[in-house]
């Protein structure tokens, strides 16, 4: 247990000095290549489950402490351990004394002492530490008050369901290839598998837990796609048919490419300004064996990249604050700030407009978001259909949603999906 707090307490600290949970963990990877996959397992469970109550576990920490502690590593150390102890399985007295090995290693000649007085003071009355955290809203819900404000002026009867939602453990939904295998029959190898799971739709289904791709049958075959429920939703909006011609813009790393390609026989370009998250979009293409015109370039300069020829479908997965996978990516609550959010709609609005003259004439363009903040959604599209007479915005298929249902375009997380917004336009002539 040593080796994994050391390393999480490193990860979070990162985390909240302003670096990327992922490319945190990608670090500790590299720099520690003889970790066993037990060890990465934990270090990750422990990074993770921090980051989604750091609210409550800073408020917690915030009462043992008679003046604020400055040091990054012996803080991050202080808030993994007390997630531990509320959270974990783990014998207390286990973790309190890695917890104080680890502190020994910090080069804070206070260290051990503080670690250890903190750490069994919390576990002398925590039922009691926890309370008064939890009654404070940040202490409640483990996010920032500038988000639970928005979200309460937002979703003022979902607010605290979709607070609550984003601090669970995200599910594991596949998308069944309807040209290998049907969703009833792609179950039933399921169960051959001794892996629980129910049907969503007819093309999506639920893992009662998580499980590696490797013990997926004919994962890598292309049979299925690991793809959130919600995510399934951008490719049926589409309304594709054969012999149409497509562009995915921002389409990394490529799940809703492959969801097109499987969908209908269509002409498909999948654009991306990183070169790296491109190769992705091919990796996955491979393994379906599916394929799509691939160019590097921005979606919002089609100058540099386009070759004139109008699309009759354009999915604009416009890049955005991501807040509504923020269970798959905790440290968004942390690292994001309430300005992020208009700089992310004035690039939303740049791209928009880049894409629109794409459009073929009676052609569709679904824009598409995995935020629940309205600024970024409807807002957007609002704006968007005033600065072009000829975009009309068309309802949603109802059958195309997850439980057939949103709130105008905006899907809020829920136990079977992640937060997403939708908003349909086609291309109309100009009204005289």
């Amino acid at each position: 247990m040593f080796i994994t707090q050391k390393l999480a307490s490193q990860t979070v600290a990162q985390v909240l000095a302003g670096k990327n949970l992922t490319e945190a963990l990608n670090a500790v990877w590299r720099n520690n290549p003889d970790l066993e996959s037990g060890q990465r397992g934990a270090i990750q469970d422990i990074s993770y489950g921090t980051l989604r109550q750091l609210g409550l576990v800073e408020g917690v920490l915030k009462q043992l402490l008679r003046s604020p502690l400055h040091e990054a590593e012996l803080k991050s150390l202080l808030l993994i351990s007390i997630y531990q102890l509320q959270f974990s399985r783990a014998a207390p007295h286990t973790i309190v004394d890695h917890a104080v090995k680890v502190a020994a290693q910090t080069g804070s000649g206070f260290g051990k002492g503080l670690v250890n007085g903190v750490l069994r003071s919390f576990l002398r009355g925590k039922d009691e530490l926890v309370r008064r955290a939890q009654a404070n809203e940040v202490g409640q819900y483990s996010h920032p008050a500038w988000w639970i404000k928005t979200m309460k002026a937002a979703y003022p009867e979902q607010w605290q369901d979709i607070l609550n939602a984003n601090n669970q453990h995200p599910p594991m939904t596949l998308r069944v290839n309807p040209q290998h295998t049907t969703v009833n029959d792609y179950l039933n190898l399921l169960s051959t598998s001794n892996i629980d799971a129910v049907v969503l739709d007819d093309s999506a289904i639920c893992l009662k837990r998580p499980t590696s791709v490797d013990s997926l049958p004919h994962f890598f075959d292309g049979w299925v796609s690991v793809q959130d429920w919600g995510a399934q939703a951008a490719a049926k909006l589409l309304d594709l048919q054969d012999g149409q011609s497509v562009l995915d813009a921002c389409a990394a790393p490529g799940g809703k490419t492959g969801h097109i390609l499987e969908t209908a026989k269509v002409t498909l370009t999948a654009l991306d300004n990183d070169a790296m998250r491109l190769k992705r979009v091919e990796d996955n293409l491979k393994r379906l064996n599916k394929s799509a015109t691939l160019l590097l370039g921005d979606a919002s300069e089609p100058n540099t990249w386009w070759n004139g020829q109008q699309f009759d479908r354009i999915l604009a997965d416009v890049p955005c604050s991501a807040t509504g996978v923020t269970r798959r990516h905790p440290d968004i609550k942390w690292l994001r700030r309430n300005e992020d959010l208009a700089n992310f709609a004035r690039q939303q609005a740049k791209m928009l407009d880049a894409l629109w003259p794409l459009v073929a004439p009676n052609g569709k363009l679904l824009y598409a978001t995995c935020s629940v903040f309205p600024i970024e959604n409807a807002a957007s599209a609002e704006a968007f259909a005033l600065r072009h007479p000829d975009a009309k915005r068309l309802d949603l298929p109802v059958q195309a949603l997850p439980h057939g249902q949103s709130i105008d375009g905006q899907l809020l997380p829920t136990a079977e999906h992640d937060g997403f917004y939708y908003a349909l336009f086609v291309k109309t002539p100009h009204e005289i």
